[in-house]
């Protein structure tokens, strides 16, 4: 078997002195919010401590009867770091060595360290979101709660956001690099004439390893469908009953923020000083086909002091702009605006 390319070698150098990172940064976060704390709370997850305003989330997850975080709850912390120490060395080796099989090997390993790792976090926050105190504060019949492996999760008007930190994304990136070099030394990389008889690892295979880490390593963020009858609209505090008029707004964190009316939506924005570019979703409800939620940045909007909106924003969105104006002859007063015509108006 050849031995590994000087590119693949160095690349693997790099990736695993790299890892040396992950022992002065944190590997997780999970952030939460509530009524008490809009602005958010933190909490890191390092290879062997936790950090962040843990004693105030414990303080709010005493509530509902979760149990008291404490480091002690991670047996993991006590052998973690030799874990990573054992991750660098066995690259390292692999790299000295110029071994192919030696680098397949550690793709395998860096997998399967991912997906138990991810099965340790997950089985962790059953545990502790299913065995809530009977003297709880807060207590709902057949309560439990699973917070979230990697997202946004709500229980309650609790809202927690979990995802990696940046120790968490130098193993992700390592991760990457290394299924890059090995698909290359395989099979992308190999003369034309060689790929079928030399490859060892077939372009399914290959595939495969690629689809294993996206689906561990990804997470898309889309908006929430919206609970009308249930939820509240945050500006406002008004239950979303109408499907006609409501909308929502995803940040970057993947956090939904849902209203009932298309000016509380408006006024959120303004009153927290957010930058519309830095939100991930801005979605309407579209008047014609109502709960179903559109691109509030390409609708077409209709102002009309007859559509008596739930808070008298009196404004509906249409996906083009043929429908509002089929609306708009039904009324004896009313306007086409742009998106941009109705955030500077309300």
């Amino acid at each position: 078997m050849k031995p590994l390319r000087p590119f693949t070698i160095g690349s693997l150098y790099v990736a695993s002195l790299s890892l040396i990172a992950t022992y002065f940064l944190p590997l997780w976060r999970i952030d939460l919010w509530a009524p008490q704390y809009p602005e958010g709370l933190s909490m890191q997850i390092w290879l062997d401590k936790l950090s962040g305003q843990v004693e105030i989330i414990n303080g709010l997850n005493h509530y509902i009867g979760m149990a008291h975080i404490k480091e002690e709850m991670f047996p993991e912390f006590q052998f973690l770091s030799y874990i990573v120490a054992f991750y660098i060395a066995f690259g390292l080796l692999t790299a000295f060595l110029k071994s192919r099989k030696m680098l397949i090997s550690y793709l395998v390993l860096l997998i399967l360290a991912g997906a138990a790792a991810l099965y340790d976090f997950w089985s962790w926050g059953y545990e502790y979101g299913h065995n809530l105190s009977p003297d709880a504060a807060i207590k709902v019949p057949g309560m439990s709660y699973q917070p979230p492996l990697i997202g946004y999760k709500e229980l309650l008007n609790f809202g927690a956001y979990s995802i990696p930190d940046a120790g968490g994304w130098v193993f992700v990136a390592v991760g990457i690099l290394v299924i890059l070099l090995v698909a290359c030394e395989t099979y992308f990389c190999q003369p034309k004439n060689q790929l079928a008889p030399k490859s060892n690892v077939s372009p399914a295979l290959v595939v495969f390893l690629l689809g294993t880490m996206a689906s561990l390593q990804s997470c898309a963020q889309q908006p929430e469908p919206i609970r009308y009858g249930q939820e509240a609209c945050v500006f406002c505090k008004m239950t979303i009953m109408d499907k006609k008029f409501a909308s929502e707004i995803v940040n970057s964190k993947g956090k939904a923020f849902k209203f009932d009316d298309l000016s509380c939506m408006v006024k959120y924005i303004k009153t927290n000083q957010l930058k519309q570019e830095d939100l991930t979703f801005v979605v309407v409800n579209d008047y014609n086909r109502p709960g179903e939620l559109i691109d509030a940045k390409t609708a077409i909007f209709l102002s009309s002091k007859e559509l008596r909106s739930p808070m008298r924003g009196d404004i509906a969105a249409f996906s083009d702009k043929s429908s509002a104006e089929a609306v708009k002859a039904k009324f004896s007063e009313a306007k086409i605006l742009t998106w941009k015509e109705v955030f500077e108006s309300l």
